[in-house]
């Protein structure tokens, strides 16, 4: 789920540093222009996910027309907040099949974990 942000890069003392004037509280900065956009992308990732994960919604992203750079230049950020999910750590669940599916599936050497991640991920993709 790919999303989209205006931003604000902005140059100080000869580095840089990136705002989201949709997202209070979501900053980043780098050394070089690239370094402060590809780590923006992070910041903008990693603030989408913490809301989902606190269930709120994420406020709608302005026209970047409409965005006053401020002596900086506006951009579009854009990043896949799920991935910064799919980094995190794993847990274990417990699951019950039809002991003739597990049959079948362990003569194949079926690796339970990585079929049930795949079909999760298919589903809510």
């Amino acid at each position: 789920m790919k999303t989209a942000y205006p931003a604000v890069v902005h140059e100080e003392n000869g580095s840089f540093w990136v705002e989201f004037p949709d997202l209070e509280g979501c900053f980043s900065e780098g050394g070089t222009i690239a370094d402060a956009i590809s780590n923006a992308a992070d910041a903008l990732g990693g603030f989408l996910c913490s809301l989902m994960d606190r269930g709120i919604e994420a406020p709608k992203a302005s026209d970047a027309k409409e965005i006053d750079p401020e002596g900086g230049f506006a951009t579009i950020i854009v990043t896949d907040p799920l991935s910064y999910k799919r980094s995190t750590r794993s847990v274990k669940k417990t699951l019950t099949i039809p002991e003739w599916l597990n049959d079948e599936a362990e003569k194949r050497h079926v690796n339970f974990s990585s079929v049930l991640q795949k079909a999760l991920i298919a589903i809510i993709q």
